[in-house]
Parts: C-alpha cells; structure tokens; sequence
C-alpha cells in the first residue's frame, strides 16, 4: 500500500507533519480528516528503505485477462477494476486495483494512476495501456497485454528449465561423489589397512583427496559465492556491466540461447506497441527497458539514437554483429517495405522455435555431458575400492 507524507493543520491551528499508509490519494486525505486535521499538502513518500511491493507474475497475468474481458463485455472501467480488485487474492495487488480505480475517479487517466505502483505495472504495461486509452481501445490494450504475459511466461518458463535442469542434475551428482568420498570410501578402505593389505595409487590418491572433501566443498561454495559477490559488485559499474553481458553472449550454448531469448522479448515487445499505436523510436525506447542483457539494451539504445537523428537503425543493429542474420534481413524488408508491424511478428514467431530448438539441443547435450563426467568420477571411485579387493583375493588364493 503506498505510503504518504503530509502536512495539516489541527483544530488550534497547529501545523503537524506525519506519514500514513493508504489505497490512494483520496483515501489519505479522507483519513487526515477523519482525524480532525486539515490537510494542507500532501504527495508519495519517496523514502528508500520503504519495502517495494512484489506482485507474482500469474497473478498480473490473471487480472490484466479479467479486465480485458470486462471491458470487451461493456462494462464500466471503474466498475471493472472494483470487480477485479475484490476477486484477486495477492493483497498487494488488490490494493493497487482499489487505489488506481480511486484516482480514475477523480478524473486521472488510469496509466498515470498506475504510475504509483511501478513495481507492479511496470514502464512497457503503462505505456501500452495509455496507448490504448488515447486510441479508444482499451479492452483491446489489456487483451494484447494479456496475450504478451502469457507468452513472456511461457519463454521465460522454456529459458528455465534449459537451464535448471542440467545445475540439479550437476548439484545431485556432486552430492553423490561427495558422499561416496566422504562416508563410504574411508570404511570400506579402512577395512583393507587393518587386513595389512598395500593400497594401491588410485585408491591412496582418492583417500588424499576423501580426506579434504570437506575443504573442498566449502572453497567451492565459497568460490561461487564469491564470484557472484563480485559480479554484483563490479555490475555497479555500467561500463564493465555491460562488457560482462557480452561475453555472456559468447559462452557456449547458453549464450546463443541467452542471445535468442532476449531478440524474441524485443521483437515481441516491438510488435505489440507498434500495434498499438506507437511510434518508432518510442517504442524502441520502451522495449530496451525489458531487455535483461545490458550489452543488447545499449546496442537497442544507439540505434534508436540514430532513427532520431534519421539514420538507418538496422545498420546500428547490424553494426553490434550480434544478432541473427535472418532477424536482420526480415527487419530490413519490413523497414524498407513499411511493414515493420507484421515482421516484427514474424521474427518472434521465428525466435521462438529457436528458443525450443535451443533448448532441446542444450538438455540434449547438457545430460549425457554430465552422466558421462560424473559417471568416470564414479568408476574411479569403485575401482579403488575393487582393486585392493582383488589383490586381497589373489593373495589368499596363492
């Protein structure tokens, strides 16, 4: 619930200054009088440390999808977002719905009443949905913005498991070896020194190596730790940030797959504000703040300075060498041809089937990568312990 700062005056004719939580603007005020006060100023405290709201994704999606459907019904705006406010579960976000249909009743527009819950409509959802008020069209606004979280959910959920599933697989098998090391090689070894048997130099250098697991487990946490702490630390830095996303886009696999995910946002984000009335280059100004690479963001960024100045940005683009050729030349056609709208459209569907193609292909890789790796540990770990085994047995046989 936003909080807000306000100076009033009691019945003696004391100013007082204070600090109060409500829904909305009106609602504040209406809470200072309630106290015997007049209210003389009044605004949104921009304090700091104030907790940011966080709303989950899915419960935007679900109100954004009821709204739109609402209001394709003839329903009232006001109406609409009452309606949706009392049904929503995330008390965050219902506080938000009540407080942005307050203001529409006072005569805002309702993208600048939400421009007071930024974290939960974000810069790209109020911009389409002024858009959409300045044409007329605002159940299709918030269809066209439900449509564009589904898919922003369903890519985000592909980029996930492309790359959750290979870490847990990885982590589990570490957990294994480690365990392996740590509890049952030593006893079983320890069987083997008791019986005077001379250990061989594969199972001495993995009993080196059983008595340090501990140490090296915790350099290893340690060192994620603290590569991810300086990471953090050094992306404070926008200059290095930014050099630090590009050589993302150069790792192995992951970065094509990271390159294809964010063209696919951009292009999505592109056609749906092109669609929805925009210009160009403000467009292009509100798709480079949905775009988590920083390097791809600048690279965004220069080239809608050149469409400003009147130079060709599909030449900016190309000039980076990172994006695909094909996402390119479509865009090239579609500039020249005046149809940006339509390959704008056909791009995403297109990056879109390189994003499954590349998944599939990292999982396909990734796995047997991983079985094989941890699969040698693992055999060495059992040849240690059958080669003593096998001495002992020759030794007793004569």
């Amino acid at each position: 619930m936003p909080t807000f700062k306000y100076t009033a005056i009691d019945l003696t004719g004391k100013k007082i200054k204070g600090i109060l939580s409500s829904a909305s603007e009106r609602a504040a005020r209406q809470q200072i009088k309630a106290g015997n006060l007049t209210p003389l100023s009044l605004e949104l405290s921009q304090n700091r440390f104030q907790r940011k709201l966080r709303v989950g994704q899915k419960d935007v999606l679900f109100a954004t999808r009821q709204i739109a459907t609402l209001l394709d019904s003839g329903i009232a705006l006001d109406e609409t977002l009452k309606s949706i406010a009392d049904e929503v579960d995330d008390k965050n976000l219902s506080a938000a719905l009540h407080s942005v249909r307050d203001e529409v009743l006072q005569g805002s527009r309702i993208a600048e009443a939400m421009s007071a819950h930024s974290t939960i409509f974000n810069e790209t959802y109020r911009s389409l949905i002024a858009a959409g008020d300045a044409a007329g069209n605002l159940h299709i606004a918030f269809s066209n913005l439900a449509d564009y979280l589904e898919e922003a959910a369903l890519v985000r959920q592909q980029v996930v498991s492309a790359m959750t599933y290979p870490i847990i697989l990885l982590t589990f098998s570490i957990g294994v070896v480690f365990a392996l090391l740590t509890f049952v090689m030593p006893q079983v070894v320890d069987q083997f020194v008791r019986a005077g048997a001379t250990l061989p130099l594969l199972t001495r250098s993995l009993m080196i190596i059983s008595d340090y697991a501990w140490l090296f487990l915790i350099f290893l946490f340690s060192s994620i730790g603290g590569t991810y702490y300086a990471y953090r630390k050094m992306s404070k830095n926008e200059k290095t940030s930014i050099l630090f996303h590009k050589n993302f886009l150069r790792l192995p696999l992951v970065g094509s797959f990271i390159l294809n995910a964010e063209v696919e946002r951009f292009a999505r984000i592109m056609h749906l504000m092109l669609k929805s009335g925009l210009n160009l280059d403000v467009a292009m100004h509100q798709a480079h703040v949905v775009i988590s690479n920083k390097f791809i963001a600048e690279t965004i960024t220069n080239a809608r300075a050149d469409l400003v100045e009147g130079k060709d940005f599909i030449q900016s683009l190309k000039a980076s060498k990172i994006f695909p050729s094909l996402f390119i030349q479509l865009l090239s056609s579609g500039y020249k041809s005046g149809n940006l709208i339509f390959m704008f459209e056909k791009v995403t569907q297109y990056m879109k089937g390189e994003i499954e193609s590349k998944r599939a292909t990292v999982l396909s890789l990734l796995e047997p990568l991983v079985i094989i790796f941890m699969g040698g540990i693992i055999l060495l770990i059992v040849l240690a312990i059958l080669i003593p085994i096998m001495q002992m047995n020759t030794i007793a046989l004569g």
